[in-house]
């Protein structure tokens, strides 16, 4: 009995140590900081073409009336968004400048502590605004901005790590928060993957290998035209029973070092022919900035040992 509690109580503490090691053992800033360079020059480029009909999707006459989130979300919701609180239409252009403004900062590493939850904020209020006009790609924008928000993303790339350590490639030291906010980033993914691919298992062309066909033949998507395909039927099959059986076994495999290449390979393989075929660029790179959260932050240049410090 004795001899059984110790293999038991030996377990727990295996447990413990690895729960604590996934969550708390201090990491480089170096990730963070590439995500922010990225996530935030595309979040930029995103707020800039509202402003093409700012007024059109923001103002008091919008053709998104501010009570429509009432009607999806329900009057007790707590959806808010800053455009609710001008009070006049001439508000809105100096307070849309003045939120790129913040982006921008954010984007270059300026006031990163600040900057980085300022811009969450504005990620969220846009698009709660924006109710019914939303895709994936403002849901990912919106999980990048808020998880940078919380952690150092401002340690490396940035002009903050220019004015404390005399160099822009000069990494803040590890943190535990700089992992906490990697691994969230990470466990969010594996939940919009997993999802995902068992969103997919429930259709019968994804089992019967035409649900590719279809994507690519939608003329509304279409950006490159690969109706050729339709010649190759087996090609078609292999894409979309590999694209539902990569989505859902993303969560599993893209944790062990010898799987995880494939998976990110494959990762850049689907969202890119996505980008290219169907148009959705910049959701497609959004996905793969989120991808690169399980790129460790060793990877990438240590400026102490190029002699740059």
């Amino acid at each position: 009995m004795t001899g059984t509690l110790k293999i038991i109580n030996d377990h727990l503490l295996q447990c413990v140590r690895g729960w604590n090691r996934f969550w708390f053992l201090p990491t480089g800033p170096q990730t963070l900081g590439v995500i922010r360079v990225l996530a935030g020059s595309l979040i930029l480029y995103t707020h800039l073409v509202w402003s093409l009909e700012l007024s059109t999707f923001f103002g008091s006459q919008s053709v998104i009336p501010p009570d429509y989130r009432e009607m999806l979300a329900g009057s007790n919701s707590m959806i808010w968004s800053h455009f609710d609180w001008l009070p006049s239409d001439s508000w809105l252009w100096p307070v849309h400048v003045l939120g790129l403004a913040v982006i921008l900062m954010f984007t270059i590493g300026l006031w990163t502590r600040v900057t980085s939850v300022l811009t969450a904020l504005l990620v969220i209020s846009y698009a709660n605004r924006a109710t019914g006009a939303l895709f994936g790609l403002d849901q990912i924008n919106s999980l990048l901005a808020m998880y940078l928000a919380i952690s150092p993303c401002g340690g490396w790339l940035s002009v903050d790590s220019l004015r404390k350590r005399g160099h822009v490639l000069t990494a803040a030291p590890d943190s535990v928060m700089a992992n906490i906010g990697l691994r969230m980033i990470q466990l969010h993914m594996c939940v919009v993957y997993l999802f995902a691919g068992m969103g997919k298992l429930q259709g019968t062309s994804w089992w019967n290998g035409e649900a590719i066909w279809g994507a690519l033949a939608t003329y509304e998507y279409q950006t490159l035209d690969l109706t050729f395909l339709a010649e190759y039927s087996w090609l078609v099959n292999l894409l979309t029973w590999s694209t539902v059986a990569w989505e859902a076994s993303y969560a599993f495999l893209v944790w062990p070092r010898l799987s995880r290449p494939f998976v990110l390979g494959f990762a850049l393989f689907v969202h890119l022919g996505i980008g290219l075929a169907m148009g959705m660029m910049t959701f497609g790179l959004a996905m793969i900035i989120g991808n690169l959260a399980f790129i460790p932050s060793s990877c990438f240049l240590r400026p102490e040992a190029a002699g740059l410090k």
